[in-house]
This record gives C-alpha cells, sequence and structure tokens, in this order.
C-alpha cells in the first residue's frame, strides 16, 4: 500500500493508516478516496497530493 504526501502542507496519508478524522478506513487506497476528500490538516483537496504508487509490491526498474 502507498503513501501520498501533500505538497502544501506536508501531512502524509497512509492507506495502511486511514484517515479516522474523516471516517476513511485503514487499508482504503488514496485512489478511492472520495473526489471530495480533503487533507484533514490543511484541507487541499487530492490534486496536490504526491508519492510513492498504490502498488509499491512491483519494485523499482532494475531492482
Amino acid at each position: 500500500m502507498g503513501k501520498q504526501q501533500c505538497t502544501v502542507c506536508g501531512f502524509v496519508y497512509d492507506s495502511e493508516q486511514g484517515d479516522h478524522l474523516s471516517g476513511i478506513e485503514p487499508g482504503t487506497t488514496f485512489t478511492v478516496l472520495p473526489e471530495d476528500w480533503r487533507c484533514p490538516i490543511c484541507r487541499s483537496g487530492k490534486s496536490v497530493f504526491e508519492g510513492e504508487a498504490e502498488d509499491d509490491a512491483q519494485g523499482s526498474p532494475g531492482q
């Protein structure tokens, strides 16, 4: 499972943890979060998040 970081405030959404403040259950991947989900710290939308791919089991190329 992946982690996505807010480029505005630095909050990290960890799909293994979910977002208990917003009622998002642990195990919820970033891609299936509701489109109106907001960063719980700065209230920015999903579009400002970036980070590792949801399926990180593939590893990096060349490994």
